[in-house]
């Protein structure tokens, strides 16, 4: 398994290893300058990622071996993998994705990759020729889950997350989680706009009560209490929560078709 997981985690990584089969155990070292002379640093500790990097070039070893046929994983009929890029920079993101993509495509073996991150989502699909590329979201009407094709729609997990909000919004069963799910996309919106903090994405005005509206995103996001025990929103925090959001969705000038969509589809259904 070396001499294929090697050549794997060389495009990745700038470390190496040793496998103890007595001992069920790896060894990491690297290669150091010490002055101008060389040396290696054995033992050493990898950070999460770079582990993460190195059970993911051993997987890729195995598929490799199921790629090829050989005989010992000829039984070998699907494959799934389930969100291999846990802290990963967006770079080894970008390069995983396109690598697998380049492994899994052309051969007989069904493949079934599923991820939350969205940059790994659209280089799989920009590289996957003729993919299925469908999308797990929570029913609005009843409980469970369906699966919705979004081969020609593009994928970005945040328009997802508000169309929810959007919808929970019009039909007023606002619950205290969705004020975490708010403050989830007004935070990555500021990162994006170079904010140092979510309360630049909310509208400022003449309106007194959004002199409030930071706090009151503050106050309803904060714990896990909104996760874990579900309440229904008081009226007046209702209020608040969905002048936030509307204001949001304008100023950002998201398409109003997507949220329009969402209603005439649930009418004909």
């Amino acid at each position: 398994m070396e001499s294929r997981i090697r050549p794997l985690l060389q495009r990745y990584a700038d470390f190496d290893f040793t496998i103890d089969y007595e001992n069920a155990g790896i060894r990491f070292f690297r290669d150091v300058l010490i002055g101008d002379t060389p040396h290696q640093a054995e033992n050493i500790k990898v950070s999460r990622g770079e582990e993460n990097i190195f059970v993911w070039c051993f997987f890729l070893a195995i598929v490799q071996l199921v790629v090829d046929k050989v005989e010992s994983y000829n039984w070998v009929k699907y494959i799934y993998v389930d969100d291999p890029i846990s802290s990963l920079d967006d770079n080894n993101v970008i390069a995983v994705a396109s690598h697998l993509a380049q492994l899994v495509s052309g051969n007989d073996v069904k493949v079934v990759i599923s991820s939350h991150h969205t940059l790994f989502f659209n280089v799989l699909c920009n590289e996957i020729v003729r993919s299925e590329q469908l999308f797990l979201h929570k029913n609005t009407k009843g409980s469970g889950y369906s699966l919705k094709d979004t081969t020609k729609t593009p994928f970005f997990h945040h328009v997802a997350l508000l169309k929810e909000l959007k919808e929970a919004s019009d039909s007023g069963k606002i619950y205290t989680y969705h004020f975490n799910i708010l403050r989830n996309i007004l935070e990555k919106t500021a990162s994006f706009h170079g904010y140092s903090h979510f309360s630049s994405c909310i509208r400022k005005g003449d309106d007194i009560d959004e002199t409030v509206y930071t706090r009151i995103v503050n106050l309803l996001s904060h714990g896990n209490y909104s996760l874990f025990e579900p309440k229904e929103m008081v009226p007046e925090n209702k209020e608040y929560f969905k002048k936030i959001l509307d204001n949001f969705i304008d100023d950002y000038s998201f398409n109003k078709r997507l949220f329009e969509n969402i209603q005439s589809q649930e009418e004909q259904e």
